[in-house]
């Protein structure tokens, strides 16, 4: 039996089932600079030991944070992790759990999720989170969704200071949803500007990041009164979570809903994934968040048990009719990130904000010196947007050479903003690593 059509007649009706003229319709909505033109040049098939020496040598091709010194952000950072965050989360009850239904099987998994939620909307100053989404990038699309459904609005603003890549995502979720997703700009302070967002009747939500992808903090406060004045819920994003050890709670200055990414949190960059979305917001919204939520609650004895609760799966696979088509979570990197905060506490989790602070205005102060002047006047967190001469950008590439990452180039996001790079500095680099870094990008 054949399960794959080998003639052209075939593939013809197979396509003109699903109504497509041509193979390359299937790939419509893959970007055309993302697709692969030519045949894949694989080798022949090795034995193990040859596969494990060839992967080795890939490996060692590439850059990792053990041989090069990264000074990027932008929604990935590097921080030291604790040893005795991996050596609990591999143990193999957490590695293999997976969906807690039966809570009397699955009452560790469960607390362990429950833990996660009360850290995230004590660190957030929500009243309530869920159990985590895929990433920050979803869990701001799912925030825009829920905003939509509790005000039975159409339209959502968010600000072009907001990551390109969460808003890419924001914007390929909307595509066939019929609600309307418009972008506003921001101010030459680098925060994003109040006057620049369209108020009315169908305005659903605002959107705003903080601190925002060129590393400046927003004024939440203000942002959610003029949100409220126009009759929209307020949405604060973020992508480093750390900066709440030291700056004001979303909740506290009047967020409605929180999200954003939280791999800050004790989980490894891995070059590029698994990430953890990370989504609180106000207690009357709690039946249109996303996701899944787990509860306390006692069994029949009277004793504390755990249970997901407020909803089912089958509410969120009803297609267009359901709260949320994810009806899972990042079980082991919530656990993950649960872990650190409980590892760090409040004056750990402060004191190491505090360090992030200072070594980020460090070097700042000292590129600011070399020429590198500040882009935006707005204050900052870890991350800082500096303009460079026209010719950094062959220096910087030449650095690499050296294992030296010599920040994020804004031009591919914003072509008005060339020459304009933002860094990133945590508590791995010392002060050492600062000064080289000046050195070298100004040699």
């Amino acid at each position: 039996m054949r399960y794959l059509p080998h003639t052209d007649e075939e593939i013809a009706e197979m396509l003109q089932a699903v109504g497509a003229d041509s193979i390359e319709d299937l790939f419509a909505q893959i970007p055309e600079e993302c697709r692969c033109r030519v045949r894949l040049n694989l080798p022949e098939a090795l034995t193990e030991w040859e596969l494990n020496a060839h992967m080795d040598g890939l490996a060692g091709q590439t850059a990792s944070a053990g041989t090069c010194k990264n000074y990027m952000g932008a929604g990935s950072y590097e921080h030291f992790i604790p040893a005795v965050i991996p050596h609990l989360l591999s143990r193999g009850e957490f590695v293999t759990s997976y969906t807690p239904y039966q809570p009397e099987m699955s009452q560790g998994t469960l607390q362990g999720i429950y833990e996660y939620q009360t850290l995230t909307a004590r660190l957030l100053g929500m009243e309530v989170a869920n159990a985590s989404m895929y990433d920050g990038a979803s869990a701001l699309a799912e925030a825009l969704l829920m905003a939509c459904r509790v005000t039975r609005k159409n339209r959502v603003a968010v600000s072009r200071a907001v990551h390109p890549h969460y808003r890419r995502v924001a914007a390929t979720y909307f595509g066939p949803t019929g609600y309307a997703l418009e972008e506003f700009d921001f101010g030459k302070d680098g925060r994003s500007d109040p006057n620049a967002f369209s108020g009315g009747k169908d305005l659903a939500a605002v959107a705003v990041q903080s601190p925002n992808f060129f590393g400046g903090i927003e004024d939440l406060a203000a942002w959610a009164e003029a949100a409220h004045a126009a009759g929209a819920l307020f949405i604060a994003a973020f992508t480093e979570p750390l900066a709440y050890g030291l700056l004001k709670s979303p909740g506290s200055l009047g967020a409605d809903i929180t999200c954003g990414e939280g791999q800050s949190l004790g989980i490894p960059q891995s070059f590029g994934g698994p990430g953890l979305g990370m989504f609180a917001a106000k207690m009357e919204f709690v039946r249109s968040m996303p996701g899944r939520l787990v509860g306390k609650t006692t069994d029949m004895d009277g004793k504390t048990g755990f249970v997901l609760t407020l909803s089912t799966r089958e509410q969120h696979i009803r297609r267009e009719k359901a709260t949320s088509n994810i009806c899972t979570n990042n079980s082991l990197c919530a656990l993950c990130a649960a872990m650190y905060m409980a590892v760090l506490g409040n004056t750990g989790f402060k004191a190491l904000s505090k360090l992030n602070l200072d070594k980020s205005a460090y070097l700042k102060d000292r590129l600011a010196e070399k020429g590198f002047s500040p882009a935006f006047s707005a204050p900052t967190f870890n991350e800082f947007t500096v303009k460079a001469d026209p010719d950094f950008e062959t220096r910087r590439r030449a650095l690499m050479e050296k294992g030296i990452v010599a920040g994020v180039p804004l031009a591919p996001y914003y072509p008005a903003l060339s020459d304009h790079y933002v860094f990133c500095v945590t508590e791995t680099k010392t002060q050492d690593d600062l000064d080289a870094l000046v050195s070298e990008v100004t040699s």
